[in-house]
């Protein structure tokens, strides 16, 4: 192992997450709050500490597999552990457990929230709150690969580990060409979504956190009232289409940028997920339109729940815990389908559900007929046994996580409903789920030990499991 690769990109990444925390003391400043001393001070301490760290330049800075999921485990925990500071420093979150719980959760891009009351929170922590989502939405590894050079190749072994999905490729033969790639089509489309709500009447500082909380398929609010308060049908039609353009493979947002718009209409995944949208938002409209005034007024809440759920952003502009309940069981189940692979979004993912349900179907026509050769074919490709082997493992490292979450939190002794779903959207990075931890709700009553908890469940759903398992494995730590 290249230990000190490892230390030397650590530190280059503790550099970038203190440069970034001049973003909320630019706010701070605008806005007169003495909050932003405090993003000065964290920023500055943050940025030495990675400056003293990565001083010297290394000649071996060779990424291997084995490195690449070492750093992606570990840097996702410590720039999380300290971009809680600022909330200890100002008072906003006097609670560390508490301030760590919502870093990682606007990281990961999940949007479970401890706090009952954002009103009286500075304009520079609320900045940061929802900054956090669009750094964490396509990977501040991603960013330090796009912008700060790293290693000498293989920094592919990085974007494997950190990108959502089973298969991750490449748009262009470098792979920091292909990160910066990502990273404009990613600003570009916030901006448009900035334009577009201001054109709704939004005010900018509104606009700008709602738009970053959209992309990194987020969900944090920057008020109590959240989406809700706005009140304005456009408002829920923009966030609601680009809830579910952030929610597609971002190769495919390229894809269409140079004119192969046939390859993007084809694409298997693609359809799969717009097909699953459009049947749910169906099926949720017609079951709460007698909830509402007009037909129109259901499929304006099915469609932004429906868009908000599946992509894990967690918005939220309807009560959906009085919903009936075959439209909560609908949410539920598209919490654990996700978005694309390739997107912010969060969950299993329609390609990897597609690709088990697939091979489930081989294995049964199997039995019918031993002696025939199947394969399973996704995108027009056959699909290698080691993909299946890798999107199995992942499954049971789910499963076990999901339990293992679950059998702790019973502890809290709480109902069944708001135990499960709290479980299922920490894993997923959804955020609201039902119960006390719905959309109404949040998940300040739980323990320390139990937010603990649910912080890993949030990395691990984020990461896909294996870059946090794999530091758990004895084979790993031998040379």
């Amino acid at each position: 192992m290249n230990k000190k690769m490892i230390v030397y990109t650590l530190g280059k990444l503790m550099k970038v997450e203190g440069l970034l925390m001049l973003f909320p003391v630019l706010v701070g400043l605008i806005y007169q709050e003495q909050s932003s001393l405090d993003y000065v001070s964290v920023g500055l301490i943050v940025f030495l500490l990675g400056s003293f760290i990565s001083r010297h330049p290394l000649e071996n800075r060779k990424i291997y597999a084995k490195e690449g999921f070492f750093i992606v485990g570990i840097s996702w925990c410590l720039l999380s552990a300290f971009g809680a500071l600022p909330f200890v420093l100002t008072g906003e979150i006097p609670s560390y457990i508490d301030a760590f719980f919502e870093t990682v959760s606007g990281f990961t891009t999940t949007g479970a929230s401890i706090l009952s009351n954002l009103d009286h929170m500075s304009h520079a922590s609320l900045f940061w709150r929802s900054f956090t989502h669009w750094i964490g939405g396509m990977g501040i590894l991603v960013f330090t690969v796009a912008f700060i050079p790293l290693a000498s190749g293989r920094t592919m072994h990085i974007l494997k580990a950190e990108m959502p999905g089973p298969i991750v490729g490449k748009l262009v033969s470098k792979i920091h060409v292909s990160a910066r790639i990502l990273y404009v089509i990613y600003t570009a489309l916030t901006l448009i979504e900035v334009l577009l709500l201001l054109l709704g009447g939004m005010p900018v500082f509104d606009s700008l956190l709602n738009a970053f909380a959209t992309a990194g398929t987020g969900g944090f609010s920057m008020s109590t009232a959240g989406i809700i308060g706005y009140q304005s049908a456009y408002i829920d039609g923009v966030i609601t289409i680009f809830m579910i353009l952030f929610g597609i493979n971002f190769n495919l947002l390229y894809f269409l940028l140079v004119g192969k718009v046939l390859a993007v209409l084809k694409n298997e995944e693609l359809l799969w997920y717009l097909g699953i949208i459009a049947a749910a938002i169906a099926g949720i409209t017609i079951n709460i339109q007698p909830l509402y005034h007009s037909f129109s007024a259901a499929f304006r809440y099915a469609a932004f729940q429906v868009a908000s759920i599946i992509t894990t952003t967690g918005f939220a502009t309807a009560d959906y815990n009085q919903w009936p309940m075959f439209s909560q069981t609908l949410l539920l189940l598209l919490m654990f389908v996700g978005a694309c692979s390739g997107s912010t979004g969060g969950g299993i993912k329609v390609s990897r559900i597609v690709m088990f349900v697939k091979n489930a179907a081989k294995e049964i026509k199997k039995l019918i007929h031993p002696q025939s050769v199947l394969t399973v074919s996704f995108e027009k490709m056959s699909v290698s046994i080691k993909t299946l082997n890798n999107i199995h493992a992942y499954l049971v490292l789910y499963l076990m996580t999901f339990a293992g979450a679950l059998i702790f939190l019973s502890l809290e002794n709480v109902d069944f409903q708001t135990t499960f779903s709290a479980v299922a959207t920490c894993i997923n990075n959804v955020g609201p789920g039902f119960g006390e931890v719905g959309p109404m709700g949040n998940y300040g009553f739980l323990s320390n030990p139990s937010k603990v908890v649910l912080s890993f469940v949030m990395l691990a759903g984020r990461l896909e499991i294996f870059p946090l398992f794999i530091l758990f494995s004895k084979a790993f730590w031998r040379e």
